[in-house]
């Protein structure tokens, strides 16, 4: 079995922590030895069994290389978190899919995606590095999701749509067939997305309207 780590000890990441139990439970895959968080009032702490290690600076005092998932909600703040895990070279980021998804043989997932327990993924789908699938989600056929994106609980993503980097979709949102959100896009829960969306803004509501702008 590999070493992983998880970087982040709150939500997300004790169920993370779950999922990767889901997965050694089905194969032994992962010895996983706790989690980074660089609250310092974490360190030291076992939390559901497993210990926080440290902050980012425990990197340094592993010689060999490490297997590493970021389970940081946020999609912008991941990808900060991710680049200063990234400056230390035994860092190797895995893609981690609870057993239970229905996926087909027809797709790609990118390095470091998280996909969680009861999520349907159908063909021809494109998904980038470092995305959040969370649980019981559906993604149709053809979508494209690039990086860094997070889909909440329950989201669901029709056909031929496409999710630009760093599009946050708000628990229970539905995206209908064809529809293209633009990057670093909010969208609020329980929206129903009906036309395309611009970059760099917050909509809500069904159907699903700008109503601010970042």
């Amino acid at each position: 079995m590999q070493d992983l780590v998880l970087i982040g000890a709150g939500g997300f990441g004790r169920e993370v922590a779950w999922l990767v139990n889901n997965i050694n439970r089905f194969q032994e895959t992962w010895n996983l030895i706790g989690f980074i968080d660089n609250n310092s009032h974490l360190e030291g702490s076992i939390i559901n069994g497993l210990p926080v290690l440290g902050g980012m600076e425990w990197f340094d005092s592993r010689e060999s290389a490490i297997s590493v998932a970021c389970t940081i909600g946020k999609p912008k703040l991941r990808k900060k978190v991710i680049s200063e895990a990234l400056e230390f070279s035994n860092v190797r980021f895995v893609t981690l899919i609870d057993p239970s998804v229905i996926m087909s043989e027809w797709l790609e997932v990118g390095q470091g995606s998280i996909i969680c327990a009861g999520s349907i993924l159908t063909v021809n789908i494109s998904i980038g590095k470092h995305v959040i699938v969370n649980l019981d989600c559906t993604i149709g056929h053809d979508a494209v999701i690039e990086d860094f994106c997070t889909l909440y609980p329950s989201v669901n993503l029709s056909g031929n749509t496409k999710l630009n980097n760093f599009v946050e979709l708000g628990t229970g949102s539905q995206i209908i067939q064809g529809i293209i959100i633009e990057e670093d896009v909010i969208v609020g829960a329980g929206s129903v997305v009906v036309r395309n969306l611009p970059p760099n803004c917050t909509a809500v509501g069904s159907p699903a309207k700008p109503i601010k702008f970042n």
